[in-house]
């Protein structure tokens, strides 16, 4: 019986996720209600409060979920490549998603879901560089807090530039950027 209910509980998250997705691309965030997203993905109010506490938390849980999703979804090559975070998968997704990127970069208020996203992204990059073994000469979540605030940072200049050029330029123009600065405070021992 736990399974099934963990199998609705996913099919109710996913609905409520797309719907604020969706609605967001219509309307913008702040417009949009927890009345119109419980309305869209056809559930009900009390529903919504068993899993999330606001639209806030609700929509934290979708970049959480892109992130698991990029991270996941990244060929083993690629992420030797840049072995801190997936970058190229994140200039794909945005240029996949951009309209819902650009909201995000230019809506008012959207400080905090940047703000998430970059923690977000922080802590895949610590975790990464822990797990690699290596030693720093700089406090490992300074590094992370770097190079995640920097990939966003990019990404915000690449979306309010048109996107002049591709996610494998970007991603290896950031790379080029970042990683000798990593590579500069690796400590030998």
């Amino acid at each position: 019986m736990k399974s099934k209910n963990d199998r609705q509980s996913q099919r109710t998250r996913q609905a409520l996720g797309d719907a604020l997705l969706e609605l967001m691309m219509e309307r913008g965030y702040r417009a949009v209600t927890i009345k119109d997203i419980i309305e869209r993905a056809n559930v009900g109010r009390s529903t919504f409060y068993a899993h999330y506490a606001d639209k806030a938390e609700l929509f934290e849980s979708q970049l959480n979920r892109m992130v698991e999703m990029l991270i996941q979804h990244t060929p083993q090559d690629v992420l030797e490549e840049n072995p801190f975070f997936p970058s190229l998968g994140l200039f794909q997704h945005v240029q996949g998603q951009w309209k819902l990127y650009k909201l995000l970069s230019w809506e008012a208020g959207n400080s905090l879901h940047i703000d998430h996203l970059q923690k977000t992204i922080s802590d895949r990059i610590e975790q990464r560089l822990l797990s690699g073994g290596q030693r720093f000469e700089l406090p490992i979540p300074i590094l992370a807090n770097f190079l995640a605030g920097s990939l966003l940072s990019l990404l915000r200049w690449w979306l309010d530039n048109k996107m002049t050029y591709s996610p494998e330029q970007m991603d290896e123009m950031f790379r080029k950027l970042a990683l000798p600065g990593i590579t500069q405070v690796t400590s030998a021992g």
